[in-house]
């Protein structure tokens, strides 16, 4: 009986993980024919290779290396996490080893939407809901809350009842004088001298009760014990005293800067807020793509706690009660407005200029971008003004015999090569490999996707060429990338030229 060349593939967690031989409940995965067999704590979940539409790699950042685990993305949507295979470092040849042996069995018996190609999910792409985001959102906004309808109006009452505080006379009653200011004798009992980044503090006896005051570490070291204080209380607590070697007055968090704290943590929560509205806008782009990046909407947040802030600590109740203040309220959200807008449309999905497709050499659509194109950019930007190279920041995302150990972040155009790779962005040649562009055959032209890596910029794009047989990928910004493409373009329309003559003579 010949040897059967994709065998059943089961999980390598018991090499790894001690607990996985513990028993029959030890989670688990069993791959054959038949299908990807998940043995649980609870149940055993069988999952047709029919059903499986494609094979994900989730990677997650962590301190001391990278989290990664394997799911299956079904017909009917769902998606169904693996218990295994599992690793926790960067690098790690058998949980790769096994994600393969997932797959060929996927291509075999199955039907999988790209077979060439392995889904890889990471914190940059849209494979993500928005519970997450709105995890980070809610607490802040109900911290916020609760500061803004609770603190803010307590210290707005002290703030007036503390103007309008009178000291206590021999007249007014005992049970009104909380009310008002009583001055009392005290001695210091205890003093708590402790580092600057902790609390210091003095035990003040004033009438029948001692009273811990907490003060700052200069205050505290000057006073020792048995000295003599002039102790002033109010609604039974000691807001000031005054002695021999200094005095202290409490702070109270004044309403303007508990409001300016609520309206922090509200701009705080627009981050994540913002994320949550880029998983939304990405959600009919496939689970692997990079989304675009929420830092505009932060920094649109940032510019907005620049003018609002101090707007909210020195007016706190009458923000608009003044032609001033007005104004400033309205400048300011005019200049929020117009930032978000514009962050609005930074932060857009920016598709493909050129997209061709292997076999789609007679899609008219294509065609006709494609002439566009060439109508528009007829004349040569390969070089600069001055006749030199132009170079461009751009990355090979593969390592070959013209960009070797991945040294390459330019290309350059020009300068008697169509294309070439460099380790630096210029000028001069040094180190310059260049591109054999007659073996390239361009694919197509895509968005960043998870398995390029993170050191792929989210906006730029990738264009996938056949190199003779070998796939490479080249990113760049897309409009960089379309020049690029339009060097190349040119060479092999000048190569067919040359080829025609040849056959003419």
């Amino acid at each position: 009986m010949a040897e059967d060349p994709h065998p059943p593939h089961r999980s390598g967690a018991a090499h790894r993980w001690p607990f996985a031989d513990l028993g029959s409940t030890a989670p688990g995965v069993h791959a054959d024919a038949g299908g990807v067999r998940c043995r649980g704590a609870l149940r055993r979940v069988t999952i047709p290779w029919q059903d499986v539409v494609a094979l994900r790699v989730h990677r997650a950042p962590m301190k001391s290396g990278e989290r990664r685990r394997v799911s299956l993305l079904l017909r009917d949507g769902r998606v169904r996490s693996l218990p295994r295979p599992r690793s926790y470092r960067i690098t790690d040849p058998e949980f790769d080893a096994e994600v393969e042996a997932l797959r060929v069995l996927h291509r075999r018996h199955g039907t999988p939407a790209e077979p060439d190609h392995l889904h890889v999910i990471t914190t940059r792409t849209g494979g993500h809901g928005v519970t997450g985001p709105i995890a980070w959102c809610v607490p802040l906004l109900l911290v916020a809350m609760v500061i803004s309808l609770w603190a803010v109006p307590n210290s707005l009452a002290d703030e007036r009842a503390w103007r309008a505080v009178v000291p206590c006379t021999a007249a007014t009653p005992l049970a009104e004088r909380g009310e008002c200011l009583s001055t009392l004798p005290g001695v210091v009992v205890r003093t708590d001298v402790h580092e600057r980044r902790k609390y210091n503090s003095l035990y003040v006896s004033a009438g029948r009760k001692t009273d811990r005051i907490r003060v700052s570490h200069e205050t505290a070291g000057a006073f020792a014990r048995g000295d003599r204080l002039e102790v002033t209380f109010w609604r039974g607590r000691p807001r000031a005293f005054t002695g021999a070697h200094g005095q202290w007055h409490e702070h109270r968090a004044p309403a303007g800067q508990l409001l300016a704290l609520a309206v922090a943590l509200v701009l705080a929560a627009g981050y994540p807020a913002a994320r949550a509205v880029q998983r939304v806008r990405g959600r009919r782009l496939p689970d692997d793509e990079v989304l675009p990046s929420a830092l505009p909407f932060a920094g649109a947040l940032l510019v907005t706690a620049l003018w609002l802030l101090p707007l909210c600590v020195l007016h706190p109740t009458d923000m608009l009660g003044s032609p001033t203040t007005t104004t400033w309220a309205g400048v300011g959200a005019a200049v929020t407005a117009g930032l978000l807008v514009l962050a609005f449309h930074v932060s857009r999905v920016r598709p493909p200029r050129h997209t061709v497709r292997a076999g789609d050499a007679g899609n008219t659509e294509n065609t006709e971008n494609t002439k566009d194109t060439k109508d528009t950019h007829d004349a040569d930007d390969t070089v600069t003004a001055d006749g030199e190279a132009v170079f461009l920041s751009a990355r090979f995302l593969e390592a070959t015999e013209y960009n070797p150990h991945h040294f390459g972040t330019h290309v350059v155009l020009g300068g008697g090569d169509v294309l070439a790779v460099s380790p630096h962005a210029g000028p001069g040649r040094f180190g310059v490999h260049r591109v054999p562009v007659e073996r390239l055959t361009l694919l197509r032209v895509r968005r960043v996707r998870g398995g390029d890596g993170d050191e792929v910029s989210r906006g730029w794009h990738v264009a996938e060429f056949d190199d003779a047989g070998t796939p490479v990928r080249l990113s760049a910004a897309p409009d960089d990338l379309a020049r690029i493409l339009r060097a190349l373009e040119r060479a092999a329309a000048a190569g067919e030229d040359t080829e025609r003559a040849r056959s003419k003579t």
